[in-house]
């Protein structure tokens, strides 16, 4: 996962959402209408869309993904992305998400499904379509449904599940009128009823703990989708789907679907040996594609236009030494110009000539560094050959950056410290530094509940107030942080002792110090400056000496008297209280992807610096990252994501629920990792999964929204982008956006067949987005296209393009 990309697992969002908040609230805008533009997402989806009679039939997408899923259960703990994805291509799902992010009826597998009744008790009636069955032949029907519910109720505590919001709200399944209906009447009402049966998983999964816990983690032998499981093979990394020979929907174009496990590191490799066809890359590897692929529309780089020389780059003169290139750049690129009679051909073909001499000369030094470089170049040049026949698709992903803010003890444990941390934040500033580069809409996330284009989204940060540093230092102040208060030194155990050390305990332990706060031999000074201490009367350069002698000239009257505190940068000293100084422990995950993060944070860092808050930054591994710091509550400030969904009031209710003690004494925070809650979050939240009227559980969530930004636990900061290097031939695959896949429409375009205008296919957007991209540029957690004659590998793509024979399993 890319670290933008940090986040819990998407499957555990599901079960949990957001977290808390506090104090009056102002009014709210209203939900904009679907006609405003203001309510459309910032970046619609981008697929390459293209009519299924222009797809062709056959070929294998080989597709790059995080992991080979310990498990094939969705319901599980250990599921994750990739069991998801598979999940979505197996399996049937009553509602999806559509462009926008709200959930619609999958016909597929459902003629409808509404609530007939609500009172004394709610119940929704599933008519199904008639066509749907399971691949052994079954039909699909009540007795899955029942199956389901049993497992994820929670009654049963056999059933190893990870989630159960909503099936435990159920009361009773039971078949309609016939066979084609399902009843389900709920024991209390659930406005999320949509969020159910999606995935459904076969009774023959769901039966019994046993074939829940185990049945389902290597294979899925019964299943109902376009595709189906054929292999698991964890030795290649790699899961095998192909067609479903019992689907009764619009048949899949493509014949096998290989989700091939390969680390972020990795995939731009993979693309260009030609064993990926689609894979999900980081803003680096996006802009690597982006340059070798040009502008969209328009022929590969590796194809000659008028007027310029094919790229030949140096051969070998079968000796191991590097011959002269004709007419090449050092880089292997192509030279263009009127001719080799131009005067740029002439400084070429000199530059050519020296590196030629160079390899070839008599300095065995020179010479090894000549053949090096050029070496490079021609690797360069091949790979950029290779990935001409990829592009970069680019959207917003489905999922916000924030900023948490441990509340749980130390300084943010007081709510005004933590509300100043959030009003030192230009939230714009720090989007832009993200998504400005990619060419994605550059806007700070307004809700923790929902994103722009859904029906529940509004900007609620004017609950906690626009950025300003006036008033963060107001909020500091009034909590009891100071600058110029003394600093406990090292050993010292009163508060009132000489400005020591930040960060040394009592005990002489050294806890650290942040990078911000100086480094050098003044790096434990805490900025503010006393009129003659230390002053030992001599003419020496002692910069606290020279704050108590006039200088010739000057008024008389013009210096403070001794002892008396040295005016400071406004603003910006550091600050103390109580002996200790403000400085908050940043932890941040290290490995791949995570690039994006740090300089995010390092942006947060100074900005915090500027009102006298320090900040010492902690790398961890990302193994540990969550586990050890963020659910342990080990950190003061962390960055990760969370995604959204179409059910905030469901999945977001964990996320920001208030922790209660547990039966042992511990703090019970669910998924709450920031510890700051409130009774009437909480209440808004079930006050919302009680309404079943759409509007007013819309107005309910954003009332929720607003009381969490006045807790200021966490801090929405920028809708991650979403970077998708694919083929250029590949169709209704991509960046996804809020929309669900629709796996049976991916394939290859029949040759000649061109995307809308000649370009991919694109979702309408806001009208931020109608900007064309900036450089080829792209995150977080992940971004971007290759060459006619690299793009498949002759090993594993020559029997398996678009015009190849339907795969013989299916």
């Amino acid at each position: 996962m890319s670290h933008d990309g940090v986040g819990p697992r998407a499957v555990m969002r599901s079960v949990a959402f957001l977290t808390a908040g506090a104090l009056a609230v102002p009014a709210l805008a209203g939900c904009s209408s679907d006609d405003d533009p203001a309510g459309r997402p910032l970046a619609g989806g981008d697929i390459a869309r293209a009519d299924r009679a222009g797809v062709a039939d056959g070929g294998t997408l080989r597709w790059g993904v995080d992991t080979v899923p310990e498990t094939l259960n969705a319901f599980q703990a250990d599921a994750d992305t990739t069991t998801t994805r598979i999940a979505q291509a197996v399996l049937p799902s009553m509602f999806r998400t559509d462009g926008r992010g709200r959930p619609v009826r999958n016909p597929d597998y459902l003629e409808s499904a509404e609530v007939v009744e609500t009172e004394p008790k709610q119940v929704v009636l599933y008519k199904l379509n008639q066509q749907a069955v399971w691949s052994d032949g079954r039909e699909i029907g009540a007795a899955d449904f029942a199956a389901q519910w049993r497992a994820l109720s929670g009654k049963d505590s056999a059933y190893w599940t990870a989630r159960n919001a909503g099936y435990d709200r159920i009361e009773k399944i039971e078949r309609g009128g016939n066979d084609l209906e399902v009843k389900v009447t709920f024991g209390r009402t659930y406005a999320d009823w949509r969020s159910l049966f999606a995935p459904l998983y076969p009774k023959d999964v769901m039966g019994t703990p046993d074939t829940f816990n185990d049945g389902a983690r290597k294979k899925l032998k019964v299943t109902a989708g376009p595709f189906r499981v054929k292999k698991v093979d964890r030795e290649k990394d790699e899961v095998t789907l192909t067609r479903n020979a019992r689907w009764w929907g619009e048949p899949a174009r493509l014949s096998t679907i290989v989700l091939r496990e390969v680390p972020h590191g990795e995939r731009v490799a993979a693309l260009t040996a030609g064993t990926l066809d689609l894979a999900e890359v980081d803003a680096t590897a996006a802009r690597r594609i982006s340059v070798a692929a040009g502008p969209r529309g328009t022929a590969p780089s590796g194809s000659a236009s008028p007027g310029t020389a094919a790229s030949t780059g140096g051969g070998t003169d079968g000796s191991g030494s590097t011959s002269a290139p004709d007419g090449a750049a050092e880089d292997g690129t192509a030279l263009t110009g009127p001719g080799a009679a131009g005067r740029g051909a002439g400084r070429a073909a000199a530059k050519a000539l020296r590196s030629w001499a160079l390899a070839n000369g008599s300095d065995e030094e020179e010479a090894d560094e000549e053949v090096s470089a050029r070496e490079a170049a021609a690797e360069l040049a091949r790979e950029r050959r290779a990935l001409s026949g990829f592009e970069v698709r680019k959207s917003l992903e489905p999922a916000y950056t924030q900023l948490a803010l441990n509340g749980a003890e130390g300084p943010l444990a007081d709510e005004r410290v933590r509300r100043a941390v959030a009003r030192a934040l230009d939230r714009r500033d720090l989007a832009e530094a993200v998504l400005k580069p990619l060419g994605l809409p550059a806007e700070p996330v307004g809700s923790h509940l929902a994103l722009s284009g859904q029906a529940a989204y509004a900007d609620g940060s004017g609950a906690l107030g626009d950025q300003n540093a006036e008033e963060a230092r107001a909020l500091l102040a009034d909590a009891g942080w100071a600058p110029g208060t003394p600093v406990k030194k090292k050993g010292e155990k009163a508060a009132g002792g000489q400005g020591g050390k930040a960060g040394v305990t009592d005990e002489g332990e050294d806890t650290g110090e942040s990078e911000s706060e100086g480094e050098g031999e003044d790096a434990d000074d805490d900025g503010t400056y006393i009129v003659g201490e230390d002053d030992d009367g001599t003419n020496g350069d002692d910069h606290l000496a020279q704050h108590t002698r006039p200088k010739r000239g000057s008024a008389p009257g013009a210096y403070a008297p001794l002892g008396t505190a040295a005016p400071v940068q406004a603003g910006s000293a550091p600050l103390a209280k109580d002996g200790e100084a403000l400085t908050l422990d940043f932890v941040l995950p290290s490995g791949p992807g995570s690039e994006v993060l740090a300089t995010v944070a390092g942006r947060i860092t100074e900005m915090l610096k500027r009102v006298g808050i320090g900040t010492e930054i902690t790398k961890v591994d990302d193994e540990s990252y969550f586990t050890d710091h963020i659910a342990s509550g080990e950190y003061d400030l962390a960055l990760y994501s969370w995604p959204a969904t179409a059910f905030p009031a469901t999945d977001a209710r964990p996320v920001y629920a208030k922790p209660v003690p547990a039966a042992d004494g511990s703090l019970n925070v669910g998924q709450n990792y920031t510890r700051v809650g409130t009774d009437q979050v909480d209440q808004l939240f079930d006050q919302a999964l009680a309404t079943l009227d759409d509007a007013k559980r819309a107005e309910l969530i954003r009332k929720a929204d607003a009381r969490i930004w006045a807790a200021a636990g966490s801090i929405p900061l920028y809708q991650r982008p979403q970077l998708t290097a694919a083929r250029k031939d590949l169709a209704n695959v991509g960046a996804f956006g809020f929309r669900t896949p629709v796996y049976e429409d991916m394939g290859y375009l029949k040759k000649g067949v061109r995307g809308p205008a000649g370009t991919p296919g694109k979702e309408p957007t806001g009208p931020s987005a109608s900007a064309s991209p900036s450089a080829p540029d792209r995150e977080p957690d992940r971004e971007p296209g290759s060459g006619p004659d690299s793009g498949r590998g002759s090993d594993e793509r020559s029997d398996e393009g678009p015009d190849a024979e339907k795969d013989a399993d299916s």
